[in-house]
Order: C-alpha cells, then structure tokens, then sequence
C-alpha cells in the first residue's frame, strides 16, 4: 500500500530548514553551535509528542529515541545530521515550495541572477509535475540534512501511528556536526544499540551508498621572519609568499575536486589565513583507497619540505588528522544491510543506485567503529550552495523504502 506522506514532509523540511543550525569547525564545543540546540530540542519535544520512547539528549549532542519493536529482528538504526554546511550562508534561510514544477527554469526570488535550468540538469528535467523546496537564492537551503531528518521523524510518527506494522526494535539518532566531521562519536554505537543502522544523507531517488571515500584533514602552519617592511633587507621572510609557493607547487591541473570525478581522489585547499608574518593552510584529503590517501599525504609533506628548503630560516609544518574510513572496508563483510535496501528499493519499482560516494557520512565513521551503516537517498540536490533543491515526491520514496525495509527485516526473521 502506498501512503502519502508528501505533505507532512513538506511542512517538516519547511519548518527545518528555516531554523539556523550551521556547525562550525572552528569552534571546541560540543555541539560546534549553540544554535544547534534549536533544531536538537525541537526533535526532543516533537518525539515526545508522538510518543516515542527513551527520547533523550545525550552530553555530546545526540538526541537518541526508540520505537518499540512490534515483531522479531535485529534492531536497526536510522540517522541524520541536523547541522547544516558552513560552507555557505545559512542564517536566514526561506525555504519555499514550488507545486507542481512545470519543467521551466527555477529563478530566485531573494538573488534574480541566480538559475536553477533543466538544460543544465537532466535530474531536474525529470521531476515535472514534482513539488520542489528551493532556499531564496541568498542562503543554502539545508535539505543536507534537513530531509533526512524529516523522513526519519516521518517514518517514525507512522509507525508509532500504526502498531500494525510488523517491524523490529527502531532507533532514532539525530546527530550534530556531521558537516565538520564530528557527528559520531565513540560512546555512540554503543548507546544506540543496534545489529546496525542507515543514514538518510543521499541523493538521487535510489542512492543505496556502501563506499565512501576515505579521509584525512590536514594543517600546514608557517612562520616567517617579522620586521619593518623599510628595513627589511635580508632580513624579512615573508609567511605569505611561502605559503603562495606550496599551493603553487601543489597539482592544480590534476588531483584537484574541479578537476577529479568518479573513483578519483583529491588534495582540496579549504582555507589560507594569516599575514606576512605567519600563515595557516587548511586541506581535506580525500581517496577510496587508503594507499591513495597516504599517497596524497606524502605528497603535501614533500611540498611543504621542498619549500622549507627554500628558507631555512622559516618554520613550516605539516600535521595530518584522520577523519572518516571508506565504509566499504567493513561493509563487504556482511552484506546484509545493503541488500535489504536494495530489496526495498526494488520493491517499490526504484532501479537502485550503488555508485560510491564522493564525500562521507556519519555512517562512514559509525560503520568504523562496528555499526554497519551505508546511507540511502532523500532526493537533495546541489547541496551547500544557493542553488540547492530537493523534490518531496523523492523525499516520500525514501520514506516509502524504509517502511518496506524495516518490514522485510522482521519477515525475515518470521521466516527463519
């Protein structure tokens, strides 16, 4: 039976995204924002208002809850992020709602010369006769991960709703700071508690995702040799043109996101800061293949070593943090979640779709730590930029497919 939920998850992405909750990777705390609690406290109240159980707010910013098992099987985890890119503007965000797309070009209302055209996206020359939710042209709109979690506490109010359905134990995690890396941490596949889980943080209408890249963030800090620019002779090195020689040296042509596309990897430049006299350059790492990404490692050590070569009386370093492994290195080794959301999709007439992620999620770190955990599609589109867009017909399908999927889980166990 298909049921329509498009629009309680349009009210819901509306209502989200309107809430400002921009993580920060700058900032020590836990959650990254204080405005994350907005968003986290909302779901708290909104659990207990439909009668979720063991609805909490952990220490580290996670809001956890459990919808009671109605049949036999292993408890199963479903996930999103509430924090949205920092990236991009995301205060202020006006989601608005286009019924019934009519397959013309998408303007702005907030930003007239920004364009959304179907000639430039074939997947949104599909979805005529859609319902799409855009921001106004001046903001991201933060249906990354805001979809995810308006499917999440759709499927979870229906099944509350309708004890009928067979399903196994479920559990609810909303997690802050999945942006900057930070979402999971170690206490939490322990405190949720499942045989293993998904993440709703995918795409295209389909998008089953089992392989992710893997990832390294690193930190090249550089200290010149401060005086008066009018005495300088000799005298004066200069932070910021070392720092101008190792982008330079670094691949430009290749190894680079605008230049890479399917199973390539990239060395990505995020942030420079400073002045003549000390300069600070952020970088992500990003291969499916960890030899890939010590390669890549290697390469910005050489970089920062062929330049302080230059000048010895400079300090250059180079520190290099692990964030996320690719999710395929576990997941190979039991299949199982996979293939039931693959059933799912398939079940509901949706040809999946397994290609692997240029990015991670939650569910890289969590399958990490012992928590199988790939990630199945909401719909967004052009996420972390104005341009941004998501369908709620797509959002409904991921519903759809995860109603079925906790379904096939317990008559499996009927079946054994």
């Amino acid at each position: 039976m298909t049921r329509n939920f498009d629009q309680e998850l349009e009210d819901r992405l509306v209502r989200y995204a309107a809430i400002d909750s921009q993580s920060d990777e700058t900032s020590a705390a836990t959650p990254s924002t204080e405005i994350q609690f907005d968003m986290l406290n909302l779901l708290v109240a909104e659990l207990q208002e439909f009668g979720a159980q063991d609805v909490q707010l952990t220490d580290y910013g996670v809001v956890l809850a459990t919808v009671p098992a109605t049949a036999p099987g292993p408890a199963i985890g479903f996930l999103a992020h509430v924090d949205t890119a920092p990236q991009f503007n995301a205060s202020g965000v006006k989601p608005r709602v286009i019924k019934s797309y009519d397959g013309s070009d998408v303007t702005f209302p907030d930003n007239p010369a920004l364009v959304l055209s179907p000639e430039k996206s074939a997947y949104l020359a599909s979805k005529q006769g859609d319902d799409l939710i855009t921001a106004s042209g001046l903001t991201l709109l933060g249906a990354d991960d805001k979809a995810g979690v308006a499917i999440v506490m759709t499927l979870a109010r229906h099944l509350l709703a309708n004890p009928d359905i067979k399903h196994p134990q479920i559990r609810l995690a909303f997690t802050p700071d999945e942006e900057i890396g930070r979402g999971v941490g170690e206490q939490l596949p322990k405190d949720l508690g499942v045989a293993f889980a998904y993440t709703l943080d995918g795409g295209d209408a389909g998008e089953i995702v089992y392989e992710s890249f893997s990832a390294d963030r690193a930190v090249v800090r550089i200290k010149g040799v401060s005086i008066h620019p009018g005495w300088a002779k000799e005298k004066l090195v200069n932070a910021a043109h070392l720092a101008a020689k190792i982008v330079q040296t670094l691949p430009q042509a290749t190894m680079t996101p605008e230049t890479t596309d399917g199973r390539e990897g990239f060395i990505h430049i995020t942030d420079m800061n400073g002045g003549s006299s000390e300069m600070e350059i952020k970088l992500i790492l990003r291969d499916f293949e960890l030899d890939g990404l010590a390669a890549k490692g290697d390469l910005l050590r050489k970089v920062c070593e062929a330049v302080q070569a230059t000048e010895p009386r400079a300090e250059i370093t180079c520190e290099i943090y692990p964030q996320y492994r690719n999710m395929r290195y576990w997941l190979e080794n039991d299949m199982t979640p996979v293939e039931l959301a693959l059933a799912a999709c398939r079940a509901h007439g949706i040809p999946p779709i397994t290609t692997p992620i240029r990015g991670g999620t939650d569910g890289s770190r969590l399958t990490e730590l012992g928590v199988p955990t790939p990630n199945i599609f909401t719909g967004m589109q052009n996420v972390h930029g104005p341009l941004e867009w998501i369908s709620v017909q797509d959002m409904a399908k991921a519903t759809e497919v995860c109603l079925t999927l906790v379904q096939m889980a317990a008559e499996e166990v009927q079946q054994v």
